[in-house]
């Protein structure tokens, strides 16, 4: 009898033990945990200035967030840029926060912080039990330079006179090193590169353009963004040509639409469409768009190269059949269902003709693409393209040089068109131009040439 009671003793110890050694053990393993917060912040920067942004995640999964700390240290003195505390429900509970988005301006100007060296200082802390109820702590430390000056633009060039639709140039000195520069056209940008004059780094060169829709009035401006997020704008004299273009209208037969509206897949457009003209207007409006965004994706791969020379070479032999900015309007069995607008030349000659390059560059794009069919594009430099559209074969490879005049392929019908001709592009930065100015060699040399010598001059003679 003794025995057994003796062993229910043992048994209601051990249980006993195991009520408090179970919570204990969940106790330390969960409230008593070390890991430290992770700081998800972009930390790339090494200069602050006034367009500068500090912005990321603070997280800490196991215990939760307690607090973020944020400061531009300077001469001892702190200035806090952000400081947040995550409260807990109650002793010993966890933070209910476990990650914390942070988008905070960073300006040291707004800190009354003057130019020079400065510490940026993070300080993150957890729930966690450890360090005597203090919690885990992250702490980032890094030497930043504090530069809230802009840089200086002073434009070199002289009289700029652009058409809607048109192309222009602008050659401009920066007083530093950038990390941007450019034209900006209302809400474009078209960037400049240095490179054109050696010795000269500071000093950039810049094709703009105005879209067919970009009238007088327009604003239109030099900018230069430097490391610190510094921006300064300059305006230059310039002239804005306005510009009428044609209207033309396009019948959409059931022939064509029986001919070639079949083959092509609207299936990534999640269109639902019950006959081809209804998948017609799909292709025309969203298919166009998402190709004319890809052939002008192409001037992110322009180099700052002038591989070019002299006026650009058209198609030998052809008509024009459509012009720049057309505006179009498609008719269907009397009706008007659609209008787009136009943005090249279209050139016919005898079927499958010779497409010479209109002038030397590199070829950076060379495959079919949605509307415009088997499609070559042609880096000719500092921002400056062309395109050729509708071929029937392609001669030539990415990467590969070419000649003013060598043989890129052969026109065709590939694409969303009834007829053999070739639509030929100019672009400049990410935007459409009339190809006629640059077909035309007392344009380029008022526009262009001349201004880029002038310039050269100008800086032999300092």
């Amino acid at each position: 009898m003794k025995q057994k009671n003796n062993s229910r003793k043992g048994l209601f110890f051990t249980l006993l033990l195991l009520v408090i050694l179970i919570p204990a053990i969940w106790f330390g393993y969960s409230r008593l945990e070390g890991t430290p917060p992770q700081v998800g912040l972009d930390l790339t920067m090494s200069s602050f200035g006034s367009g500068t942004r500090l912005t990321g995640t603070v997280s800490d999964k196991k215990s939760g967030l307690r607090e973020v700390w944020i400061a531009l240290t300077r001469n001892g003195e702190d200035k806090v840029l952000y400081s947040k505390e995550f409260p807990t429900e109650g002793f010993p509970g966890k933070g209910d926060v476990f990650i914390d988005s942070i988008s905070v301006d960073a300006d040291p100007g707004k800190l009354n912080l003057k130019d020079g060296k400065a510490l940026l200082r993070i300080r993150v802390t957890d729930h966690s039990l450890r360090n005597w109820l203090k919690g885990n702590t992250t702490y980032i430390e890094k030497e930043i330079q504090i530069d809230t000056t802009a840089p200086v633009v002073d434009v070199l060039s002289r009289s700029h006179n652009v058409a809607q639709g048109g192309a222009g140039l602008v050659i401009y000195r920066v007083s530093e090193k950038t990390v941007r520069s450019g034209v900006r056209v209302g809400d474009k940008f078209y960037k400049g590169f240095s490179g054109y004059y050696p010795g000269h780094e500071d000093v950039s060169i810049a094709y703009f353009a105005l879209t067919h829709l970009q009238k007088p009035g327009v604003k239109i401006w030099v900018e230069a963004e430097d490391a610190a997020g510094n921006v300064a704008k300059a305006g230059f004299y310039h002239y804005v040509i306005a510009k009428k273009f044609r209207g033309d209208r396009i019948n959409v037969s059931d022939r064509f639409l029986n001919a070639k509206i079949p083959a092509i897949s609207i299936d990534k457009y999640g269109a639902s469409v019950d006959n081809n003209l209804q998948k017609y207007l799909v292709i025309n409006s969203r298919m166009r768009a998402e190709n004319n965004k890809t052939i002008l994706s192409t001037g992110d791969l322009t180099v700052p190269q002038m591989f070019w020379k002299g006026r650009f070479k058209r198609l030998p032999g052809s008509a024009t059949r459509a012009m720049y900015a057309d505006h179009r309007s498609y008719y269907y069995k009397g009706n008007r269902v659609d209008q787009k607008y136009h943005l090249g030349l279209d050139f016919a000659s005898v079927r499958q003709a010779e497409i010479p390059a209109a002038n030397a560059g590199k070829v950076v794009f060379a495959k079919a693409v949605g509307i415009y069919g088997k499609t070559v594009v042609i880096d000719h430099g500092f921002g400056l393209l062309s395109s050729y559209s509708h071929m029937s074969s392609i001669r030539v490879e990415e990467g590969q040089m070419v000649k003013r005049g060598e043989v890129l392929g052969r026109t065709g019908v590939t694409g969303l068109v009834g007829g053999d001709h070739l639509h030929f592009g100019m672009i400049v930065g990410n935007t459409f131009v009339n190809p006629i100015e640059w077909f035309d060699g007392n344009w380029i040399k008022n526009n262009i040439t001349a201004k880029l010598e002038g310039v050269r001059k100008d800086l032999l003679r300092r």
